[in-house]
């Protein structure tokens, strides 16, 4: 099925038939040897540079087409595949190839009347993904599926749909069938119509999962949606990392994380509130704005006419903001890192040890660091594989960078002994 074969009343039809074919793939997948999942893997990788001039005039059309409909810097930057990016991502799937698997099987211990307890991994069977203007995230999260052996129904928005497709077509699927695994395992919903998210969450004996990435307004909504038809959802809906420069901090290792934190605006992890102790406020405020200024990126100062925690970078006026606000110490900026923001990740910079271990107690967030940028909060950068998001749900769960050993089920058998 074509990107032009669906009206915007076939869009739950057509949701529902890639979640029907998923479904009767998904045994290709469970069953698959680790030789076979690692070999679509490293498959992709090949397929993905051996498709590298598809794909990138793919992304320069969906480029060209946002750009025209004013789509914001930051957006335009998530949905731009450059060429260094394409091999970023081709030598990512070959480490994620080389990823050791998780063990299926766990013995725990006897039981009475000589039995034994096993803990079995099993794979959900179907995961739907729903992401925005971020081609990449076809690859991550296709990859992350068939490492985990679960079929999947992913679901883009219309400006990253026609590098979604390519990709699909190009290197996913020719690459499941280069290791005799069923290609249909991974579907595309080919609708750019907004309701194909809403329907993905509505199929519980389908899709009983589903990865959502984007907006947080719309992700919310999603995911009560979710919930109201049973759905499970993994939820990376907020972002915008914290840093605290703390009165014993280095000031020039201060300046020098926020320009880390500042390589890419349009990233969920970047820096977008910058707190200061009240004590070297006046001091490290010009230094700071004289980063800033070489970053082409704009002070938002007291008094603040915003919600101290917005997230800039989804922002399409001002999204090259971040805000600075002056607090009274460690404490003061766990609390407002803890109330006022997402929860996404904070960083202290201090050279006191006390001081920064009384700031990683307070703070409850996803990722908490020391002296080094939130940017790290990232599955490949901390774990050496592709993501399909972060949750920061604060409940038990997988939370943090969800990668492939979370996308799973626990089973406990109990066998003779």
């Amino acid at each position: 099925m074509s990107v032009l074969d669906v009206s915007p009343t076939t869009v739950a039809s057509a949701v529902a038939a890639c979640a029907t074919a998923a479904r009767a793939a998904a045994p290709s997948l469970a069953k698959a040897s680790d030789e076979a999942i690692d070999g679509a893997l490293a498959a992709m990788a090949t397929r993905l540079s051996g498709a590298r001039a598809l794909v990138l005039e793919a992304n320069a059309a969906d480029i060209e087409a946002a750009q025209a409909a004013g789509m914001s810097a930051g957006l335009l930057d998530r949905l731009r595949i450059t060429d260094e990016r394409l091999t970023a991502m081709a030598e990512a799937l070959h480490l994620l190839a080389a990823a050791p698997h998780p063990t299926r099987s766990v013995e725990l211990g006897e039981l009475p009347g000589g039995l034994r307890l096993v803990e079995r991994r099993r794979p959900v069977g179907v995961i739907g993904a729903n992401y925005e203007a971020r081609p990449n995230v076809t690859v991550d999260v296709a990859s992350q599926l068939i490492k985990s052996r679960n079929a999947g129904v992913l679901r883009t928005g219309s400006a990253a749909l026609g590098s979604a497709t390519t990709l699909l077509r190009s290197v996913i699927a020719p690459a499941l069938s280069d290791v005799d695994l069923d290609p249909a395992a991974v579907q595309l919903v080919p609708s750019a119509d907004r309701a194909a998210a809403g329907a993905l969450v509505q199929l519980p004996d389908l899709v009983p999962l589903v990865i959502l990435r984007g907006s947080g307004d719309s992700t919310r909504s999603l995911g009560q949606l979710a919930a109201q038809h049973g759905v499970r959802t993994l939820a990376h809906a907020d972002g915008g990392g914290v840093l605290y420069l703390d009165v014993a901090a280095d000031l020039d290792l201060g300046i020098d994380l926020i320009r880390r934190s500042l390589d890419r605006l349009g990233v969920c992890n970047r820096l977008n509130l910058l707190l200061v102790h009240e004590d070297i406020y006046a001091t490290a405020l010009p230094v700071i704005q004289g980063a800033l200024s070489t970053l082409d990126v704009t002070p938002s100062l007291p008094p603040h006419d915003h919600a101290v925690g917005y997230e800039w970078a989804l922002d399409a006026d001002r999204e090259a903001t971040v805000t600075i606000l002056p607090v009274a110490d460690a404490a003061d900026a766990a609390r407002v890192s803890n109330e006022e923001t997402s929860g996404l990740a904070a960083c202290i910079v201090t050279e006191s040890s006390e001081t920064a271990d009384e700031f990683m107690a307070a703070y409850a967030g996803t990722g908490v660091f020391w002296n080094a940028p939130t940017r790290l909060l990232d599955g490949f950068k901390l774990l050496g594989v592709p993501e399909t998001g972060i949750n920061i749900d604060k409940v038990p769960g997988p939370r943090g960078p969800v990668t492939y050993p979370d996308l799973c089920l626990r089973q406990y058998a109990v066998l003779p002994a």
